[in-house]
């Protein structure tokens, strides 16, 4: 039987991929350094655990709303209105399975087919794939190097056309790790207001920032802005809840209301275990919070510093989330590899450490590397890449 065209076009997902194989190698005995997965690699947090458990205990095991436990919507409208001076009403939230269901229903009630999303590159690897499957065309727009990977007022206007309907923003991002300044939202943010697009503001990361910025939300910079912004987050990277699958979205309440009818239909609501957890981790002190922030800021420092010593690989240093995302095209080269991928799987098979390729968020000369894992191994993990491009220079 032939499957239906919208997922014969799907790329796999290369951060998956790339976790699934090390765990393979893992199995069979390696000792394989996994740079690849992100996620935190703390636990969750007791007091979560904790209240997750009396929700057992109390029998809060049924189904709730599609749109979220109106007490965890309370929550998220108090976090917005704590952390960012951001109001919003119960009607303008949905709590969503993960902050990539929010993603995923926001396209499919936004977009009919041909319209085009502009996705800045490097982008998240499923935002162009579930743009696809909306029947939309994801427009990606590269960001250079030399912009710290962000896109600029002048970029995003060239790729705007009559079909554009919105427009993506990730900060800080995943792959990169930058961010967008508040000068620099706000020119992007004029261009979208003059061409009537709605603003995706994907803040998943928010929680995670290393350097004296503060975050800031597109939708804080003005009332034209919040009203033409739909906000993504959860839980997930802030407070190490992955596995649990909570994220939201906040914005348009008729948006809103689509996505709350459309969960409705396809995941019933999130779990209710893990909506009341969720509950926990926003009602409750964020210390464990800002200490898993300073333990993955001292990794950033250690593994930059680490990394930017190996032959032919170029960093820019980021500003957030628990990634780098070096360029490097010149010690490939000098290595003898056709492309990044394959010396990104040579030193896999070679030395077993485990990086994302590039070319899945769409910058081909680049890696991802998650620090998200102890100092111990972000060290063996470096000297085994210095190893791997040392001898493969020597043969050349």
């Amino acid at each position: 039987m032939e499957l239906a065209k919208r997922v014969q076009s799907l790329t796999p997902s290369s951060t998956l991929a790339i976790t699934a194989k090390a765990k393979a190698l893992k199995a069979e005995g390696h000792d394989v350094i996994g740079l690849g997965a992100g996620e935190p690699d703390f636990n969750t947090p007791e007091n979560i655990l904790e209240a997750a458990k009396r929700a057992m205990d109390e029998g809060l095991t049924k189904y709730t709303p599609s749109g979220g436990v109106p007490e965890l919507k309370n929550a998220i409208t108090a976090k917005m209105k704590r952390d960012q001076g951001l109001t919003y009403s119960n009607e303008q939230v949905i709590v969503t399975t993960g902050a990539k269901h929010a993603l995923f229903t926001l396209f499919q009630v936004l977009l009919n087919k041909g319209d085009e999303v502009i996705v800045p590159a490097p982008y998240w690897v499923s935002y162009p794939e579930q743009i696809k499957l909306a029947e939309g065309n994801p427009v990606v727009v590269p960001a250079s190097e030399e912009n710290n990977f962000k896109i600029t007022p002048g970029d995003l206007k060239q790729a705007i056309t009559s079909k554009t309907k919105a427009v993506i923003i990730n900060s800080p991002s995943n792959p990169t790790g930058m961010m967008y300044s508040r000068e620099e939202l706000q020119a992007i943010g004029e261009v979208c207001l003059e061409n009537d697009l709605l603003i995706i503001s994907d803040e998943i990361y928010e929680k995670l920032i290393y350097s004296e910025e503060d975050h800031v939300s597109m939708a804080q910079l003005s009332d034209e802005l919040y009203a033409n912004t739909m906000i993504i987050n959860g839980v997930s990277k802030s407070h190490s809840m992955t596995g649990w699958r909570i994220g939201y979205a906040l914005g348009n309440k008729e948006i809103i209301k689509a996505m709350t009818n459309m969960a409705s239909h396809s995941t019933s609501n999130p779990t209710s275990i893990a909506q009341y957890a969720a509950l926990a981790a926003y009602t409750s002190s964020e210390e464990q919070v800002f200490q898993m922030r300073e333990a993955f800021k001292e990794r950033l420092n250690a593994l930059y510093g680490w990394l930017t010593e190996i032959p032919g690989v170029k960093c820019v240093k980021p500003s957030g989330a628990f990634y780098l995302f070096p360029n490097v095209k010149e010690a490939s080269e000098q290595c003898g590899f056709k492309n990044v991928t394959a010396w990104v799987e040579a030193l896999l098979d070679e030395e077993k450490v485990a990086l994302v390729p590039g070319a899945g968020f769409g910058a081909p000369d680049n890696v991802r590397l998650s620090y998200a894992t102890s100092l111990d191994q972000l060290e063996e993990a470096a000297k085994r890449i210095h190893t791997f491009v040392n001898k493969h220079q020597l043969k050349e």
